[in-house]
């Protein structure tokens, strides 16, 4: 029924010839050939952008130069600085001209005082907890707790609440040793 309605391959491409020749235009040719990736105005692009990257790469790393030198001469400046201020502090404090070897930048002190005050944290946290044997315990505990049961860690939720409940009190404590 729907056959005879149906075209075959054959009748439905066919081929026109004209008589008359088809003639472009110069600027068609000429926009189409621009579009072409393979021109050589998008190699010439390319190649003018590759110079800009290249030449801001250098830029960029003359500056970071500049910025390295600039930040080593301040430095300096400011270690003499410091030098010659610490040797007119030494030499007002003991009535002669001395050296400055010894000093140290401000730089290098602040780590060291820095380093004192953790280590002097540190003696005072283990102080604190030498203090508080019930709390060393409760925390043993909990630790022998997860090595005895490796795989069933949940297991030890009891020595868990216990050891918190210590450390509530301790905090309770240290907070009215404060407040008086």
């Amino acid at each position: 029924m729907g056959a005879s309605q149906s075209k075959s391959e054959d009748e439905s491409s066919k081929v026109f010839y004209s008589e008359t020749p088809i003639q472009f235009s110069q600027d068609l040719v000429n926009q189409l050939s621009d579009q072409s990736p393979d021109t050589p105005s998008s190699t010439l692009d390319g190649h003018i952008r590759q110079r800009i990257q290249s030449e801001i790469a250098r830029l960029r790393e003359e500056e970071n130069a500049l910025y390295t030198q600039i930040e080593t001469t301040l430095e300096k400046e400011n270690l003499d600085r410091e030098r010659s201020m610490a040797g007119d502090a030494v030499s007002s404090s003991q009535g002669q001209d001395e050296t400055t070897g010894d000093v140290k930048s401000s730089a290098v002190l602040l780590g060291d005082l820095e380093e004192v005050k953790s280590k002097i944290d540190r003696f005072q946290t283990r102080q604190e907890l030498a203090d508080q044997p019930a709390l060393k315990a409760k925390s043993e505990a909990v630790v022998l707790c997860y090595r005895s049961n490796p795989t069933r860690t949940l297991d030890c939720w009891q020595e868990v609440s216990d050891f918190r409940h210590a450390v509530a009190e301790v905090e309770q404590q240290y907070i009215q040793k404060l407040r008086t």
